[in-house]
């Protein structure tokens, strides 16, 4: 028979918030097939479940884009994920971490399944939420431990993304410019690799098909070329999936320098060609202009491309330096495949 000191005892021993009745009552869960893996579960469908609301288009409440969604939603996810996880007893600091990284991932993977969200924007922002799912997790691990009110917090959390939704597309997201650029020496000589700049015609796959961006769904270019027309020399661009854009000249220097803007039209992008938050030339991405500059070098030519884009989001610091990676590897893949061409050609021209 147990007397009101051991019952006390027993009770301290308890999560705060929680009795040594509920203690007992929670420990068959623990002993479900798989009750190790349903908080993770539980906490990627209420994210889930935030992404459907988050469906509206571009510059408007509840878009997907937004940081009331971006932030908070993984957050969401990893805070979730460890209260129903502390429900069952509790668990350590490491487990706040990683178990949030586990129900984001299964969150990401969920958005794929039901054709929510496109595979580049899912392998762009996985990183970036399961960050994010952990800093959930962390902030409800505390609230756990040390308050006797972890279910009014979560509560407070999970309505705080939709009240955001609502009023952040009334502030207009900021821009942010910048450019990236790379060089590489072309054993062949410049009028050999301006030719290749300005027509480059059934470009396979094997020649571009290893850059991170195509990797994870951007089309692969098909052909660049070279065109004069009536508002002067336009260079037309077409990619798989059936995309296509102008890049209209603004400088032109034979043998030495050729530079573009670029020029979408409302059919550039069919539909599934790219994922709707990354469109180029869109609400929250455009690519601005780009560059080659030909130098003479003893034994060849060196071959420059400059880059320069925008990014409109509430989360430019990561979106930035995620386009100055990809934008960066397409630069040096794309210098390979004009070197690796014009070296072949100059060296087909030499044995003929």
């Amino acid at each position: 028979m147990r007397t009101d000191s051991e019952e006390s005892r027993l009770a301290d021993l308890a999560p705060i918030g929680q009795t040594a009745n509920d203690e007992v009552q929670a420990k068959p869960v623990r002993g479900m097939p798989f009750g190790w893996f349903w908080p993770m579960a539980a906490g990627a469908a209420i994210a889930l479940v935030l992404r459907i609301v988050f469906s509206s288009g571009p510059g408007e409440p509840f878009s997907a884009m937004l940081g009331s969604f971006v932030y908070l939603a993984p957050a969401v996810c990893g805070a979730v994920t460890v209260y129903l996880a502390e429900r069952i007893e509790r668990r350590s600091w490491g487990y706040y971490i990683w178990a949030p990284w586990v129900a984001t991932l299964l969150f990401v993977g969920g958005t794929l399944l039901v054709f929510i969200e496109g595979l580049i924007c899912a392998a762009v922002i996985a990183p970036l939420f399961a960050v994010l799912g952990s800093l959930g997790g962390l902030a409800m691990g505390i609230v756990c431990r040390i308050t006797n009110w972890p279910k009014p917090a979560l509560y407070s959390f999970a309505v705080l993304p939709l009240v955001l939704g609502a009023i952040e597309p009334q502030m207009p997201n900021p821009d942010q410019f910048s450019n990236t650029s790379r060089t590489l020496f072309i054993a062949a000589p410049a009028v050999r690799v301006w030719q290749e700049l300005n027509d480059a015609r059934d470009i396979r796959p094997g020649e571009v098909g290893d850059a991170w961006a195509y990797r994870i769904g951007v089309p692969m270019p098909v052909a660049g070329v070279t065109e004069d027309t009536p508002e002067g020399r336009v260079r037309k661009v077409q990619w798989q999936k059936d995309v296509h854009f102008d890049e209209i000249i603004t400088e032109w220097q034979p043998l030495q320098r050729v530079k573009w803007r670029y020029r979408f039209s409302p059919d550039s992008f069919p539909a599934g060609a790219l994922d709707d938050h990354v469109v180029i030339g869109g609400h929250y991405f455009d690519l601005r202009d780009s560059a080659y500059t030909l130098t003479p070098r003893e034994g060849g030519t060196e071959l420059r491309i400059d880059v320069s884009w925008r990014v409109s989001t509430r989360f430019n610091w990561y979106a930035d330096r995620v386009a100055q990676l990809l934008l960066g590897d397409f630069s040096e893949h794309i210098l390979r495949f004009y070197k690796a061409r014009s070296e072949t050609a100059a060296a087909a021209a030499s044995r003929s």
